[in-house]
């Protein structure tokens, strides 16, 4: 059977030749760089791995003869084929057995400002976690005082069998009740003082988060081997989640920041400089230079004021602003004279079609609205009283259907 594993990795076939396996390295490479998809990583380092095997002559040749395996038992090159080996199945290095078990990660949200996110920034989180008690070493007693309980045969938990309905069952992982999940059962004077039996006490842990420029929300900080211990098991990580605060004025899209400005009919036509605080203290003075007219709801851009790309920072996205015009005027502002002056400087009024109809045209005023459409009048929209009379169309008295002729 051939062996396809790391070609697999690559997306190329068996019989490729070394430039696809360089053209398919390189794209892949460019879509799961961390750089890119910080989620990714180890992703990322299964396709540089195979990559190195198979861009080997020597190791692509033992793989091919012999697979994953082949190159574990050392008849190619050591390096980065045992580490794919220990990482696709858990061993390598010529072993057969397994290392210790692993314990689970501890995963939790961690709050940030966009501020801290553009500038970096570094805080200190406390949590609370479970480590071996130092006084007995994680043992529950006195060296050799404890005995196996028998009710959950050491393993701290029993199966417990619930039933979920009619001739269905759940099979329910609990702590054993006896030995307190310990595994072990002590006299009471061999038992630890300080952690009574249980090998584990709660210690008070404080990490050092390094926010860099440009996370993003969603990202995740892993602070490897900082998870609970328990005997006999490697510890897991802590996995921080950064979770970005809504700010009151900006907006992000990716490495792009977007904001919404205000601004008067005069500003609009004749220019305006509006200073605007930015993410990191800097003081911007967006200018609009007279004659540049801005138009409702135009939008316009600030370059390389944006997000730093993370890793990347002097790699800046842009600053998307959206204005919006204020048309009110003060009452009694446009008089006669004003109005004159004001066509005299305007473009000339539109040409509008010549409209035809019965009788001369009658001359209505514009008023303000005291309600909206079809509110409070209490009549019937077209459709519901084509209903209603079709109904009694189709209906005599008392709701008897008439016949038709």
């Amino acid at each position: 059977m051939p062996h396809t594993e790391l070609y697999d990795l690559l997306g190329v076939a068996p019989s490729a030749s070394e430039s696809d396996l360089k053209k398919a390295y390189r794209k892949k490479a460019m879509k799961y760089h961390p750089d890119r998809n910080p989620e990714a990583g180890e992703k990322f380092k299964e396709i540089s791995q195979a990559y190195d095997v198979l861009s080997n002559a020597e190791k692509r040749s033992v793989y091919d003869r012999h697979g994953l395996e082949g190159l574990q038992e050392g008849r190619g090159e050591g390096g980065g084929a045992a580490d794919i080996f220990e990482h696709l199945f858990g061993f390598g290095g010529g072993r057969s057995q397994r290392g210790p078990r692993r314990g689970e990660d501890t995963v939790q949200p961690l709050s940030v400002s966009m501020e801290d996110m553009f500038k970096g920034t570094t805080k200190r989180i406390a949590l609370r976690k479970k480590v071996l008690c130092s006084s007995c070493e994680g043992r529950g007693g006195k060296a050799g005082g404890g005995r196996t309980c028998t009710s959950c045969d050491g393993q701290g938990v029993r199966v417990q069998l619930r039933q979920i309905g009619p001739g269905m069952v759940q099979q329910m992982r609990v702590a054993c009740d006896r030995c307190s999940g310990s595994g072990e059962i002590w006299n009471p004077s061999d038992v630890c003082k300080v952690c009574n039996g249980k090998k584990l006490t709660q210690e008070r842990k404080i990490l050092e988060v390094h926010i860099d420029k440009g996370m993003r929300n969603g990202q995740k900080i892993t602070f490897r081997g900082e998870g609970d211990q328990e005997p006999g098991i490697e510890p897991g990580d802590v996995v921080l989640v950064l979770q970005e605060k809504k700010h009151p004025m900006f907006e992000r899209y990716g490495k792009d920041l977007v904001m919404k400005i205000n601004i008067g009919l005069i500003e609009a036509l004749c220019g305006f400089t509006i200073k605007v605080k930015h993410l990191d203290d800097r003081v911007l003075a967006i200018t609009c230079r007279p004659g540049e007219v801005i138009q409702p709801d135009a939008i316009k851009i600030v370059p390389e004021e944006g997000f730093p790309e993370h890793r990347r920072i002097f790699e800046k996205g842009d600053l998307y602003i959206r204005f919006e015009v204020d048309f009110d005027f003060p009452e009694g502002f446009l008089s006669a004279e004003r109005i004159s002056a004001l066509e005299k400087l305007l473009p000339a009024r539109p040409n509008r079609p010549a409209v035809t109809g019965e009788g001369e045209p009658e001359e209505v005023f514009l008023a303000q609205p005291k309600r909206n459409p079809g509110e409070g009048t209490g009549a019937a929209t077209s459709s519901e009283a084509y209903d209603e009379d079709d109904h009694e169309a189709r209906s005599g008295p008392g709701g008897v259907p008439c016949a038709h002729q």
